[in-house]
């Protein structure tokens, strides 16, 4: 691994931003996403097994590209968002992730969220959820030239940020995830709570796994003193900026030094 010099960190530099995929690792959609493919294949496709499992592999993709590698119609993605929004409330934070935003903020980490959702979704179920003032950040797979696993959402992200890619780490469950953000120059991290299974996840070569949310605390230290305690800025863009006023910093600090977390081989 390299330095922020040469992209991505080393890991005595300090992690300044984090970088999290929404579903899987945030918020827990899974079953919302099953439902809902099933009935838009029934309302476009018609009679027959809708293709769940296949579907189900593509974890953290723009659901356009989904259909087009499955070889579905295209119109399947308007029913599908139609009934993913009406079983919103359905959908639930991931436990503990109030709590660990809260903690990161404290300690002055810019965090944004980069998912295989269009922007207004995520932002709407952030919102619904709570979720939305406690990022500095949403991009959403429409908002950039290429999707996940290309890295031009993980650059849009430390852009927005103001981070270079060595100060940064990003957060997902999907082999997509880890390809993009070493794409872009920033350390992956593989959630093993999320919605991939841990060997595909695995196999994907993530620079850390964690098996807990909480576990990502000992990779954020508080900054010691005399270091910045936070981005320098790139908070353009209205669009994609929902930080406001900073609430009070919750309860929280480093887990216990045992936490799992796995350096891989190579």
């Amino acid at each position: 691994m390299t330095g922020a010099a040469g992209g991505r960190r080393n890991a005595s530099d300090p992690v300044r931003a984090v970088v999290f995929d929404l579903d899987g690792v945030l918020v827990d959609s899974l079953a919302v996403a099953r439902e809902a493919f099933v009935l838009a294949y029934a309302e476009v496709v018609g009679d027959g097994v809708a293709p769940v499992e296949e579907y189900c592999r593509h974890p953290g993709r723009y659901l356009p590209e989904v259909l087009a590698l499955l070889g579905l119609p295209a119109a399947m993605a308007g029913p599908f968002v139609r009934e993913s929004n009406r079983l919103a409330h359905r959908v639930t934070p991931v436990d503990g992730v109030v709590e660990l935003l809260g903690v990161l903020r404290g300690r002055g980490l810019g965090l944004a969220v980069a998912t295989g959702r269009s922007g207004v979704r995520a932002r709407d179920l952030l919102g619904a959820l709570g979720l939305l003032s406690l990022v500095d950040h949403v991009v959403g797979a429409d908002e950039v030239a290429r999707p996940k696993p290309a890295p031009d959402i993980v650059r849009r992200a430390l852009e927005l940020l103001g981070v270079r890619p060595g100060e940064a780490v990003l957060l997902g469950d999907a082999p997509a995830d880890l390809v993009s953000a070493r794409a872009a120059g920033v350390t992956p991290v593989a959630a093993l709570w999320g919605e991939s299974d841990p060997d595909v996840l695995l196999a994907a070569g993530p620079d850390v796994v964690l098996s807990r949310l909480a576990d990502l605390l000992p990779l954020c230290p508080p900054p010691g003193p005399g270091s910045p305690t936070g981005p320098t800025g790139g908070r353009s863009g209205a669009a994609t900026d929902t930080r406001g006023d900073r609430p009070a910093p919750l309860s929280g600090g480093p887990v216990p030094s045992d936490t799992p977390v796995r350096q891989p081989m190579g």
